[in-house]
């Protein structure tokens, strides 16, 4: 599947990117949304109480109190105040614990009023407790009043924020709930997964309102030109990405090998695979329009180039028509008709519609069933799906028919490794990485197969020979931005060096100026730090960037996270430790 990057469950780095972050980052599997870090092992330990629903009052009630409430206060006018409240709030937990929450509330009333008012924490679990009562009844503007109490009474009350948080979000206030849910969290210490769970579901929301918004609105961009190129590498029987042929050229150049050529004026795709050549991107939608509008001999040709520049530049709305019309074509090239499916197919992965792109890869292996590119990025596809087995099978078949195919025998290894790591295999983890030695060993100039190879070594902690690995891969590729990215977080991990992994990370955002993974990376780096603000900024940088609305969404997950955690330092003066 063309991605932008290595196509994986989890970031690419060695490390969940949970781990990246102090408080934000991205589930596993396909990097959709956004979750706070939790520490699982040791969230596993503290499972029941930490994890349970937070549903009753605080307090017991007293099991040999069977006066009424009135009754209680008249017959104990000369006791402390406080302790009338008390006994009142006993009471109300009987009746809550009973199910019955119109008297529970009654009663939790009658101890607010009971309270002496500097017993500020006793008073603020009074307020807590009827809210509770409110929430069994679905009265959500008044579990919101009475939690507001608490807190202003006991600002770090862990059940009244938790308990506002869920009422704003039944209200639809996500922003707020965001803010009530992230105090919870840096109270409890990342602890607890419901409050985790609830952080989560909102970053998403709120992330995926936000990504449709300014997607539709977003100006198209170019990436760059290694990018470019590292997506056609990823296609072997492209016919529109290759060099132009000598039928292409006028006769002059024929014989010029290794010369860009000059191309006929009355093509409109020929100009653009000279362009191509040429690396000037930014004319090659127009000349295929030309192309196209004109009937040109080479239509076809310049319908799929034109849809893959427009997923390019992330509009995939442009794109599918062309991609449509290529692949209802009947006297078109099998070759480009099934190029086209891989690329739809692709398209709408990204948008989420998994049975649509397996659809589309299927259709594509069975009217070009000797097409290696169908199986590779089929492949990938389903690495994604976590079906493991049936990549593997996708992955072999490719190789049967490129046994050249470096890409695929790496991507290979790297499925058998995830397999094996996942499923706690130390024996088969251990012939996934002779398989890598295999490859590397083999394919000296696959600067992927280096870059994946790294990535299961960083999991198995053997962080020296990692960054031999990244090394080779700079090597061989120097211009490639994720590279850098990656042996500047290793370098975090391995030897705890913010310094070196920022200037690495900052090398990568010199080489690429519009690599979104760097700008994205240093934002979870600066959270970790403390720096929120800039953070911030650099999820921005990296928002701009964004090359489908999933992948947007994701990073205003990220961005939303950390501006949540300057307004609870603002409010309540909290912040989770930092490096």
């Amino acid at each position: 599947m063309a991605a932008s990057k290595p196509v994986e469950p989890q970031s690419g780095s060695g490390l969940p990117r949970w781990q990246l972050a102090l408080l934000v980052g991205t589930p596993i599997v396909l990097g959709v949304g956004a979750v706070y870090l939790w520490n699982r092992s040791r969230g596993k330990e503290k499972q029941g109480k930490r994890n349970g629903e937070r549903k009753t009052p605080e307090g017991s009630a007293s099991p040999t109190d069977r006066h009424g409430v009135g009754d209680l206060a008249r017959s104990r006018q000369g006791e402390d105040p406080l302790d009338r409240a008390q006994s009142a709030k006993n009471k109300g937990n009987k009746y809550f614990k009973a199910g019955k929450y119109e008297q529970a509330i009654q009663c939790y009333t009658d101890a607010i009023s009971l309270c002496p008012k500097e017993q500020k924490g006793d008073l603020s679990t009074f307020y807590q407790n009827r809210a509770a009562a409110y929430e069994q009844l679905l009265k959500w503007t008044e579990v919101i009043q009475d939690c507001s109490q608490a807190v202003e009474l006991n600002p770090c009350y862990v059940k009244a924020l938790f308990r506002r948080a869920k009422a704003l979000e039944k209200l639809g206030n996500k922003k707020e709930c965001l803010e009530d849910v992230t105090a919870v969290c840096i109270l409890e210490v990342f602890q607890n997964q419901q409050s985790m769970l609830l952080a989560d579901k909102v970053l998403k929301q709120l992330g995926k309102e936000k990504a449709k918004e300014k997607y539709k609105n977003r100006e198209p961009l170019m990436p760059s030109p290694q990018f470019i190129k590292s997506y056609f590498s990823s296609f072997t029987d492209d016919i529109i990405s290759q060099p132009l042929q000598k039928g292409e050229k006028k006769d002059e150049d024929k014989d010029k090998e290794g010369e860009a050529s000059e191309v006929t004026g009355s093509s409109g795709y020929l100009k653009a695979k000279q362009y191509m050549e040429e690396e000037n991107y930014d004319k090659i939608i127009s000349e295929c329009t030309k192309e196209i509008e004109s009937g040109g001999r080479y239509t076809t040709e310049a319908l799929l180039l034109r849809a893959t520049f427009y997923l390019l530049i992330g509009n995939a709305t442009a794109a599918q028509p062309d991609l449509d019309r290529v692949i209802n074509m009947d006297d078109a090239s099998v070759k480009l008709r099934a190029n086209a499916l891989i690329k739809r197919g692709s398209m709408y992965m990204q948008q989420q519609q998994p049975q649509l792109s397996t659809q589309d890869f299927n259709i594509a292996a069975e009217i070009d069933p000797r097409n290696a590119d169908v199986y590779h990025h089929r492949g990938q596809l389903k690495i994604l799906l976590d079906q493991v087995e049936e990549a593997v099978g996708d992955f072999d078949e490719c190789i049967k028919l490129r046994p050249d195919s470096a890409l695929a025998q790496a991507q290979k290894c790297f499925a058998l490794y995830r397999q094996a790591y996942t499923g706690n295999n130390p024996s088969q983890v251990q012939k996934a990485m002779d398989g890598f030695e295999d490859v590397i060993r083999r394919f000296q100039k696959c600067a992927e197969g280096y870059a994946l190879y790294a990535q299961a070594l960083t999991d198995q902690q053997q962080f020296g020979k990692a960054d031999e690995m990244y090394d080779k891969c700079i090597e061989l590729e120097p211009d490639n931005a994720t590279t850098y990215v990656h042996k500047g977080l290793l370098q975090l991990q391995w030897k705890q060096d913010l310094e070196m992994g920022l200037e690495l990370i900052s090398k990568a955002i010199e080489i690429d100026n519009k690599c979104d993974f760097a700008y994205e990376t240093m934002g979870t780096i600066e959270v970790q730090r403390g720096n929120l603000d800039k953070a911030i900024d650099m999820f921005n940088k990296a928002i701009n960037l964004a090359k489908s609305e999933m992948e947007m969404a994701h990073l205003y997950s990220l961005c939303d996270a950390a501006y949540a955690q300057t307004e609870v330092a603002k409010k309540y003066g909290l912040k989770p430790p930092t490096l």
